[in-house]
């Protein structure tokens, strides 16, 4: 179909106009806020950061062991009832289990019987203190005369010196006795009962229940090969890193390390190196390194694979996203950044080094800039022409 002369110029600038129009939309994309979809992107401030030194190491997270605890039975008895599960999480105080103790009642007498004792030597030692204390007076105080009384009396007071002394000593003697009964006493009762009928153990910490070798009716006491619950804090977890004879000097303790792992794509996690353990008994000879990392959002759990990547510590501190953020056309790559809630536009970034996981953003982000973490390949394919 042929257009008259007239018509075509203003046709032209109409499909300009139009191609224009449509490549502008690809560079801006729009999402109602607080959607499933926007949240997926994850948007995240980016703040300059240590540069990264090498490719990230594997490693696997695990409880962190100085904050387990393990709960032994103090007492014997039958379990009548449990109140915890592996996987709950408990508070400080809860109830993990009930007993049917018979050796209840002895167990309180004991108790009563020692206090008993020990008020008694209390109170004997605090007499013969007293006593031996009086018996201290000085010599001088006995009279300045010189005769065969007098000579008496510093004898009499001699002897009742030393017998004050032996008294003391014995009631010292009798008192650290009756306190370590007391002791022995109470560490049978280091959960003390509700009730004579059903005596409770409670839970010493607040933590995960990742343990459990106690079952109803079980008779248990004092001794046992493995504790009835393994209590683990998991807010606080240890990633350990096998190091190899290739790896000489890629970790060293104190340094800083970004830390990411697969079941949270984007999200790095920063801390440092806590120590590194020599591995002795191994052919070839290794090392291990420990990371302590806080988690107290519980987004990570143990036996979680985790990837560790060094950072340079006395470097410039740099700008870096993760892989995940980053979309490329061709020779171009570019993120998306959140310039107005729900608002995200395309910007093109140049690169510096790269790794597994992260890239150094060299130009086109500044500090501060939110950038959408996630969700790449929907956006690269929505931001298509």
């Amino acid at each position: 179909m042929k257009y008259p002369k007239h018509l075509l110029l203003p046709l032209f600038f109409c499909v300009y106009a139009t191609h224009a129009a449509a490549h502008q939309d690809t560079d801006v994309l729009r999402y109602p806020p607080n959607t499933p979809q926007f949240s997926a992107l994850n948007i995240t401030v980016i703040n300059p950061s240590l540069r990264p030194l090498s490719e990230p190491l594997p490693g696997r997270i695990a409880y962190d062991e100085e904050r387990i605890s393990r709960v032994d039975a103090s007492v014997a008895g039958r379990v009548t009832r449990i109140g915890a599960k592996p996987g709950d999480a408990v508070y400080r105080g809860q109830t993990l289990l009930e007993l049917d103790m018979p050796e209840l009642g002895a167990a309180l007498d004991d108790v009563a019987k020692a206090d008993a004792e020990l008020a008694q030597y209390r109170a004997a030692y605090e007499r013969a203190r007293m006593l031996f204390e009086r018996q201290m007076i000085p010599h001088a105080h006995l009279g300045g005369f010189q005769s065969e009384l007098h000579s008496a009396k510093i004898h009499r007071h001699s002897e009742l010196q030393s017998i004050a002394r032996r008294n003391l000593d014995q009631a010292l003697m009798d008192l650290a006795k009756a306190e370590a009964a007391s002791r022995r006493a109470r560490m049978r009762l280091d959960n003390p009962p509700q009730s004579n009928q059903f005596p409770i153990l409670h839970a010493p910490v607040s933590g995960i229940i990742t343990e459990r070798n106690v079952n109803p009716g079980m008779q248990i006491h004092p001794g046992l090969s493995k504790p009835l619950f393994v209590i683990s804090d998991p807010t606080h977890l240890w990633i350990t890193v096998e190091l190899t004879e290739s790896d000489p000097g890629k970790l060293r303790t104190g340094q800083s390390v970004a830390v990411s792992v697969e079941a949270h794509p984007g999200q790095i996690f920063m801390t440092k190196v806590e120590n590194i353990i020599e591995i002795t008994d191994s052919t070839p000879r290794r090392t291990r390194a420990r990371v302590i990392l806080d988690n107290p959002e519980g987004h990570l759990r143990p036996e979680m694979l985790a990837r560790v990547t060094p950072l340079d510590d006395s470097g410039q501190p740099v700008l870096m996203v993760p892989t995940s953020a980053l979309i490329t056309e061709g020779k171009r790559t570019f993120v998306f950044v959140e310039t107005a809630p729900g608002e995200l536009h395309k910007r093109t970034v140049q690169l510096g080094s790269r790794t597994r996981d992260f890239s150094v953003v060299e130009s086109g982000l500044h500090a501060g800039d939110r950038v959408a973490m996630n969700g790449r390949f929907n956006l690269a394919t929505t931001s298509r022409p």
